[in-house]
This record gives structure tokens, sequence and C-alpha cells, in this order.
């Protein structure tokens, strides 16, 4: 009997897929799709945690296509993918490893997930990414922008205690840095999963959250500066201010230390000269302790 009556087929592998918006989720489920056994994929996007994915899905994509944005037909299309097809379910700003009264997937037999992959993204790149994206909506504004940074250190900080456990049965780390450089680390990661060395180039740019939050124009995902975001953010008063925060969060450091030291180093910088008083008096918030941190770098 198929473990997947909501779906009526029986797929191939099963991935649950979570990242923090703005660490490439699109870009490496692009890419799992691309390799998928057969080169045949069923992805349901961004499901809803803690309840069942296929009710409260975004999109649907069928061998990296998408043919339905949230209110399709998950048998029909289902059927379309037909039977051993990698099905992939996505998460994001939610960890497995999160406290939560009801099961991330609500209806899904665990037993039936083949592995938890888990997307992490150093801290400085990623909230600078995740700021950029923010700050393009005149909706919010700068304490609003500042807030929804903040907000979401808890889930990056989920996201710190899997990676830092990478090696534990049934998940998957993938970090993005050695994904987008390494093909011999992306490969590797292919062979962990049962997945086929099919297309291992890095993709075009997805559209899922209108693209990268740099580089709108950007086609391909070779193109990106992703690994250097920090830098374009370093000057901006806001995110200077939301790493001055984060910085003294001291279990967010030590987390961060186990798995991307150098983002750590920064942070500890900016705590230490915050509390010592060594930062050069400036009645200037542009030339504020934060920034001459950020700038050693």
């Amino acid at each position: 009997m198929s473990a997947w009556p909501q779906l009526g087929i029986t797929p191939g592998p099963v991935l649950r897929v979570f990242g923090m918006r703005r660490s490439g989720n699109h870009a490496v489920i692009n890419w799992l799709a691309r390799n998928a056994p057969g080169g045949r994929s069923l992805f349901f996007n961004n499901c809803t945690p803690g309840r069942k994915p296929f009710e409260t899905y975004r999109a649907v994509e069928i061998d990296g296509v998408q043919v339905a944005g949230d209110g399709g037909d998950p048998v029909k299309l289902a059927g379309r993918a037909g039977d051993g097809t990698a099905l992939i379910l996505s998460y994001e700003d939610a960890m497995p490893n999160e406290r939560r009264k009801r099961p991330v997937s609500v209806g899904v037999d665990a037993a039936a997930i083949s592995h938890d992959v888990v997307i992490c993204r150093g801290f400085l790149n990623w909230a600078a990414s995740l700021l950029k994206k923010v700050q393009g909506n005149p909706a919010f504004s700068a304490p609003q922008r500042v807030a929804i940074v903040l907000k979401a250190l808890g889930g990056y900080s989920s996201m710190l205690e899997l990676a830092m456990g990478e090696a534990t049965p049934g998940f998957v780390v993938i970090r993005y840095e050695p994904w987008m450089t390494d093909a011999g680390y992306r490969a590797g990661l292919l062979d962990r999963l049962g997945f086929e060395a099919r297309d291992d180039g890095l993709g075009e740019v997805q559209r899922y959250g209108n693209g990268s939050s740099f580089q709108a124009e950007a086609g391909a995902v070779e193109e990106l500066n992703t690994l250097e975001r920090w830098k374009e953010m370093r000057d901006d008063p806001e995110y200077r201010i939301a790493m001055w925060l984060a910085a003294q969060d001291e279990a967010l450091c030590g987390k961060l230390e186990k798995v991307y030291p150098a983002d750590a180093a920064q942070l500890v910088r900016l705590r230490q000269s915050g509390t010592a008083g060594k930062a050069p008096r400036n009645d200037s918030a542009q030339d504020a302790a934060p920034a001459q941190i950020l700038r050693r770098n």
C-alpha cells in the first residue's frame, strides 16, 4: 500500500527541504530536481509547517517546471508526475528540530521520508540578503525591517544546531558556500542522497521571492555575488544595528563559532567593542562601533 494516499502515487526518494529565507533554497532545490533519479521530480514549494503539506503549498513543479500555484489539485498533478518520481517538500523559516505541538508535515508518515535536507548559509551574508529584501518593501519602516531580521534569529539558531550535528542519520546538511563553489562537494551530496550526477551546473536564478535581493536581472546563479553580500551592506545603518544587536546573543555566537567561525569572530568583536568602550567616540551613527568592526575585514 502506498504511504502517500494523498497523492495517489508511490514516489521514489522523498526529501523534505528546510531553509531560512534568502539562503539559496530554490537554487539548491532546482539543482536537486535536475539531478533526481531519471530526471523526474515533483516539488511542492513552501508548505506550511504543522499542517498538511498538500493543502498548504504555494506552488508545484514537475521536472523543474512550475505547473501550478497554490490552487492546484495535488492528485492530478502527482498523476502527471507518475510513480517513482522524486518527491520534494520545502519549508521556509522553519526547522524540524523546533518545538511545536504538531508534526512538521501533518498526515505524512515520517518513515516514508528518505532524508530531511537542511540548507544553511553564513550569518553575515544571510542577514544582509534578508534585510536587503525587506528594504524593498515600502510598507516596512526601518525599525520593522530590523525587527524582521532579529525575529528570524530563532530559526537561524535552530538551523545552526542541525548544522553542528550534520552527521545525524536522516539529515543532510547543505552548506550554501561550498555548494556554490565546489563541484566535488556537490557530487558528494548527490551520492549521499542517492541522486544522479545528471546536471551539476548551478542553473538559472529562480524567481521565487523575485529572485536575487541584490541582482534582480541576473539570469544564472554563477553571476551572483552571493558570498560577499555583507560587504555590500556593511555601511547600511540598519544592517549595522541588526548585527550589533545579534552580537549581544552569546548563545547564537557560540553556535555560530562552530559552523561559521569567521562570522562569529566578527560578531564577538562587535560585542566586545560595544561593552569595553574601545570604539572611537563619534556623535554620528554612521561612524559608530559596528561600522568600524565590519570594515576591518
